[in-house]
């Protein structure tokens, strides 16, 4: 049983399945929101605090940079919330076998693209 092993792991050659990605993106969108909330916080006090301070809050966010950081935020919330719902139902053991957890993870990651794409082409 002298099995020789590898010293250093390639871990670029690792081909991951499908359910481990959707899970690795649901925690760096959590991540991603959680970094966010301070500036998220920021936006709406000075949203709320006068017209003025509204108007320039929005000439601020009409810079395509800043436009499509709100549109990673809004996928990253989008994704967390429907890995969530997935997580949920596999705790509650309606998701039970292997073909049903790899059919998940594509409609989580098909739906949160399109709801991105959808709610991002309005607000853009």
């Amino acid at each position: 049983m002298q099995k020789k092993r590898p010293k250093h792991l390639a871990l670029h050659l690792i081909k991951l399945p499908l359910p481990g990605l959707v899970s690795i993106l649901h925690r760096i969108s959590g991540l991603a929101l959680f970094l966010a909330l301070p500036l998220l916080l920021l936006m709406l006090q000075y949203s709320l605090r006068s017209t003025e301070s509204f108007s320039s809050l929005q000439d601020i966010l009409a810079n395509p940079l800043l436009k499509l950081l709100s549109l990673g935020l809004l996928w990253s919330f989008l994704h967390h919330f429907c890995a969530g719902l997935r997580y949920l139902a596999i705790d509650m053991h309606y998701i039970n076998n292997l073909k049903m957890a790899r059919d998940s993870s594509k409609v989580v990651l098909l739906v949160s693209l399109l709801l991105t794409i959808l709610i991002g082409a309005k607000l853009w």
